[in-house]
């Protein structure tokens, strides 16, 4: 079985070719948890299987976390999979990606740089506050996509210098709240300047921070043009694992379209031997 690793910003992903691999369907959460195990396998945040179309676009791709969740959709993830279909002769320049939350267009900017324009958000709640012991925190909530992405978007002073254990558990807290009924990815962030954002996303379903979440910065960019706080025009968000690009095109009270830019790469490609995968 072939696979491509590759990462955007940091957020790492396992890439397989299921046009070619034929693996059944139900066996893909099984390997996704053993393959994204970063002790015991080739390690990522999550799993992304290129798939036969049924909408008319280049191809499905299909989305797992590394605890074999199903993901609707995954920003990095859809940037990396359109250069794969790019390298791999499965799209051109301009491709679109079938996923769980509806479509997803790409393009190629150069070798490592594409845009994408991720699933236009379908639920936004400006203010919606959270209890966590007793503490209510300020809290946005949106969802992109349908079925909607949905991620949780909280300011927090002095971020980069926020204990990690400390957040870590507010993230979980925030993550299961009773406020959201199918969980949510919490986007802690502080504006640093103009147009300018440090951000920190705890994912469900890797259960932990990620390097970068392309969808998190999305939502929080949403967030921020709606209120005021940002153009929405080339709104830079540094996350630990590099910098991401984007714009939210307003109209009037909502946000038409989003589009996300940042790197790929490459990181390895090769054979999956792993002996603890079994079918």
């Amino acid at each position: 079985m072939k696979f491509w690793k590759m990462n955007g910003a940091g957020n790492d992903f396992v890439i397989l070719n299921n046009l070619e691999e034929h693996l059944p369907v139900d066996q893909l959460p099984q390997i996704a948890r053993t393959l994204c195990e970063r002790h015991l396998s080739i390690g990522a945040d999550g799993m992304m299987v290129v798939d036969t179309p049924t909408q008319g676009g280049d191809y499905r791709m299909l989305f797992y976390n590394s605890d074999g969740s199903v993901g609707e959709m995954c920003g990095n993830g859809a940037r990396c999979i359109c250069r794969y279909g790019y390298e791999n002769g499965l799209a051109g320049e301009t491709q679109t990606v079938e996923t769980t939350a509806g479509i997803v267009t790409g393009r190629r900017i150069d070798r490592r740089l594409y845009r994408i324009r991720l699933n236009d958000p379908t639920t936004v709640r400006l203010d919606c506050p959270v209890e966590v012991d007793g503490v209510t925190y300020a809290c946005s909530y949106v969802e992109l996509g349908d079925p909607g992405i949905p991620h949780a978007v909280v300011p927090y002073a002095n971020l980069r210098q926020a204990d990690e254990n400390e957040l870590r558990e507010l993230g979980r807290a925030i993550r299961w709240n009773q406020a959201f009924p199918k969980g949510a990815n919490v986007n802690f962030y502080e504006i640093v300047g103009e147009d300018l954002i440090f951000e920190r996303t705890f994912e469900r379903g890797v259960e932990d921070f990620t390097y970068a979440c392309g969808t998190g910065t999305g939502s929080v960019v949403t967030v921020l043009t709606l209120q005021g706080k940002v153009s929405g025009h080339g709104v830079q968000v540094d996350m630990t694992g590099g910098r991401l690009l984007i714009d939210a095109e307003r109209v009037h009270s909502h946000v038409s379209s989003l589009y996300l830019t940042g790197p790929t790469n490459v990181v390895c490609k090769g054979e999956v031997t792993d002996e603890d995968l079994s079918f």
